[in-house]
């Protein structure tokens, strides 16, 4: 039987700001979250399918802008858009998850299905 648990939704979305606190974790910690507790917690499935196919989205973008940099800049505009959407749809989500409504990540890559 699974249960309603909003909170740790929640919690499952902000915890991929731990990159901006700690330096890492950010992948870490939803993925712990969402294995731990995919099949008591009602969306958790979801949510953190979402989470993860996310946070592996920025780590590719993040590696590909690297390269970048040495071709006019482009790798810095697109290293900061990249630290933008993830610090920003995070929150975005989180609130959406406590209001009720269905989240979305832009440019995320369906790794897991």
């Amino acid at each position: 039987m699974q249960r309603t648990d909003n909170q740790l939704l929640v919690a499952a979305h902000l915890s991929q700001l731990l990159d901006y606190i700690t330096g890492f974790g950010g992948l870490i910690v939803p993925l712990v979250l969402w294995l731990c507790n995919k099949e008591s917690v009602m969306n958790m499935d979801n949510h953190g399918k979402s989470i993860i196919n996310f946070q592996l989205s920025i780590i590719i973008y993040s590696l590909v802008s690297i390269p970048l940099i040495f071709f006019f800049g482009l790798g810095i505009l697109t290293l900061i858009a990249v630290g933008i959407i993830a610090f920003v749809f995070p929150i975005v989500n989180a609130i959406k998850v406590n209001n009720g409504e269905e989240v979305y990540y832009p440019f995320s890559l369906q790794i897991i299905k």
